[in-house]
């Protein structure tokens, strides 16, 4: 609340409230620069819907971080994953499952790299702060999607005598992926430290 004396100087004595804001002639007033107000991260113009300011960028590159890799390990690898569990089933979308699998496998490792590559980023930048857990399966992930990526070109075709065995590593890498993607998100969301509500 926004104390004014009469000549429109802030004291904590007296105070003009017109409705439900304090105004100075008919103009909003600022606010007192307490030190909660002082904590915010930006400001919101509520005319325009413009924002000024809205943190460091150090909280920006988290943000994008955490986003691109909950939507690539979180969200496309398992729906990928599930598109080829479940629809290669029906014989009527025979080549199409195939092609929505890999397409949404290929789109989820390429925001999943970009992710990895600013979790690297910002690793670098930590001074003191690290998240080894999560910055290892984050490792170990990137290293089994490539992997993934790189065996499909030594696919070998139907009926070959070691198609057998690639599907079972290929299939068991893969849920090997799942599980640690979304168990990294999580991680990444602990890292954060959010209010326990």
């Amino acid at each position: 609340m926004v104390w004014l004396s009469e000549n429109g100087q802030m004291t904590v004595n007296q105070v003009w409230q017109v409705g439900g804001s304090v105004k100075e002639k008919g103009v909003p007033a600022r606010h007192a620069f307490q030190p909660e107000n002082l904590g915010s991260k930006g400001i919101l113009n509520l005319l325009s819907g413009e924002i000024l300011g809205g943190g460091s960028s150090a909280t920006k590159k988290r943000n994008i971080h955490g986003i691109l890799n909950a939507v690539s390990w979180g969200i496309l690898f398992p729906v990928g994953i599930m598109m080829a569990r479940y629809l290669r089933t029906f014989p009527t979308v025979d080549p199409a499952w195939f092609y929505l699998h890999g397409s949404l496998q290929v789109s989820a490792y390429a925001i999943g790299v970009t992710g990895w590559v600013t979790g690297l980023k910002l690793g670098s930048e930590s001074k003191g702060v690290k998240y080894s857990g999560h910055q290892n399966i984050g490792i170990t992930l990137f290293c089994l999607a490539t992997l993934q990526v790189f065996v499909l070109f030594l696919r070998p075709k139907r009926g070959h005598k070691i198609r057998f065995y690639w599907n079972i590593y290929h299939h068991e890498t893969g849920y090997i992926v799942i599980i640690l993607g979304v168990l990294n998100v999580f991680k990444g969301l602990e890292n954060l430290s959010p209010s326990s509500k």
